[in-house]
């Protein structure tokens, strides 16, 4: 993955701010955070990590974990009460520490350029976020491993990352998602055999016509304002787990890539309508700046914002949430 530095927009004022404040070292840069980002379910921090010493703590309420980014083939060791571990860092290589683990220290041998840091809060693991019956013992059954390989936990955070550099109009829904992927990853792989139990599935039904149209139609009121899967679900009677997979199968796509669509169509609407400026739209459809709309509208059409409201006469009329209804097979 390639490790891009902040650029002039966000570089000043904007710059990006810490997480944790335990990784203060003059051998460690914050390149990226979502601190400012709005998102729910983690905080996400990208660094670069030089050859030094880092005092080790781990949050005292959230489950930290960090992914290679990069692999730069340099040796870290991790020391603790109880715990040394040395290994060669390559990209995906992935660790974890539990909340409010003791103090300890990583010794870094060379350059680290990109290094994902992401921190999952307890909420996470509740029944009414995974779909699963369980306790709060399973954090404390979470194991402060060596480092490990994990392929899927590791393509998650390659998509976290990715929205970290480029933010898309419903990264927020996308990261939300992947957080419960995340925190059922980590139970169903991470968690020790002697603390850890079968957790069955809640009882769930799938999702019916009824139900997702009034998930569409809450989706469709709230293009321009706070949308999150909590809500979606709830409205739909699901747990946020399985929420995502019933809409993925009823829509054939997931939450975030239907609400991103979506908001694209309502962007052209907008630019269509008027001189509504281009920030104001750029925050009422979820992006932090109009830098970013611009980017990602001008990846999605082939027009700058500016551009296409210049030509928006003779575009054709942009498909509806009704269009889309229609075009759903027919559900039970």
């Amino acid at each position: 993955m390639e490790i891009r530095q902040e650029e002039p927009e966000t570089a000043g004022r904007n710059k990006p701010q810490p997480y944790c404040d335990f990784w203060k070292s003059r051998s460690s840069k914050l390149l990226l955070s979502s601190v400012n980002r709005g998102w729910s379910g983690l905080s996400a921090e990208l660094r670069s990590h030089g050859q030094s010493v880092f005092p080790w703590r781990g949050p005292q309420t959230d489950t930290h974990i960090t992914v290679d980014m990069s692999g730069s083939e340099s040796l870290v060791t991790r020391r603790a009460t109880g715990i040394v571990n040395r290994y060669v860092s390559r990209r995906g290589t992935a660790w974890l520490c539990p909340p409010g683990w003791s103090e300890g220290s990583i010794d870094v041998t060379g350059e680290l350029p990109g290094i994902l840091h992401l921190y999952v809060p307890a909420s996470q693991f509740s029944p009414s976020k995974l779909g699963i019956n369980i306790d709060e013992s399973v954090i404390g059954a979470l194991e402060c491993e060596s480092a490990f390989e994990d392929p899927l936990l590791a393509e998650i955070a390659y998509a976290i990352a990715s929205e970290l550099q480029t933010e898309t109009s419903a990264g927020g829904l996308l990261v939300e998602s992947l957080a419960s992927s995340i925190a059922a990853r980590l139970v169903q792989k991470h968690a020790s055999t002697s603390s850890a139990r079968s957790y069955p599935l809640l009882k769930t039904d799938g999702l019916d016509r009824r139900r997702l149209f009034r998930v569409l139609d809450y989706i469709e009121a709230n293009l321009e304002g706070d949308l999150s899967i909590d809500r979606m679900a709830s409205i739909a009677c699901l747990s946020r787990y399985h929420f995502a997979r019933a809409f993925r199968q009823a829509v054939g796509q997931p939450p975030h890539r239907y609400v991103s669509d979506r908001r694209l169509e309502r962007a052209k609407a907008l630019l269509t309508r008027g001189d509504r400026p281009l920030v104001d739209i750029a925050l009422s459809l979820g992006f932090s700046g109009q830098a970013n709309f611009t980017r990602a509208f001008t990846q999605a059409t082939g027009h700058a914002p500016g551009r296409y409201r210049q030509t928006a006469g003779s575009r054709r009329t942009e498909f509806s949430s009704t269009d889309v209804k229609r075009s759903l097979p027919i559900l039970a």
